[in-house]
């Protein structure tokens, strides 16, 4: 069955990742292209990375990081295929302006920058409200 987007469908996006309960970083994939993904993250209040009520930078680095992955799920996905293990190469920046609090939705925009044998450059801008509060540029690899 195709999955129209944007889709919030819980258990389609999950399958779209490697990462399961309770480490989703994901719940929303809102537009997808060769070099661009928008997805969607709701913080709930037992998510691994809250401290005091307030979602930490590590947690936007991992929702950031996840939201790569699902560009990637989802091309396999349309290609009938199972997609690749990813990680993390290397962070080449991240800046975090302001941090969330449970309840708020994260949008995050991804593009890709470059693709070669694997290696993906990528720039992310996370937004809460319409402001950017987080941006970084890293390199994902899949194995």
């Amino acid at each position: 069955m195709k999955h129209p987007l944007p889709t919030s469908d819980q258990k389609f996006v999950e399958s779209l990742i490697p990462q399961r309960f309770p480490f989703v970083m994901v719940h929303e994939l809102t537009e997808y292209s060769d070099d661009r993904l928008v997805s969607g993250f709701e913080i709930k209040e037992d998510n691994l990375f809250i401290q005091d009520g307030t979602f930490q930078a590590s947690g936007l680095i991992e929702h950031q990081a996840q939201s790569v992955a699902l560009h990637t799920g989802y091309k396999y996905y349309l290609l009938g295929k199972e997609a690749p293990t990813g990680y993390i190469g290397a962070i080449k920046s991240f800046e975090a302006e302001a941090l969330p609090k449970i309840g708020d939705r994260l949008i995050s925009e991804v593009t890709i920058l470059n693709e070669v044998m694997g290696v993906t450059l990528v720039d992310i801008v996370t937004k809460l409200n319409s402001s950017i509060i987080a941006k970084s540029q890293m390199k994902t690899a899949v194995k």
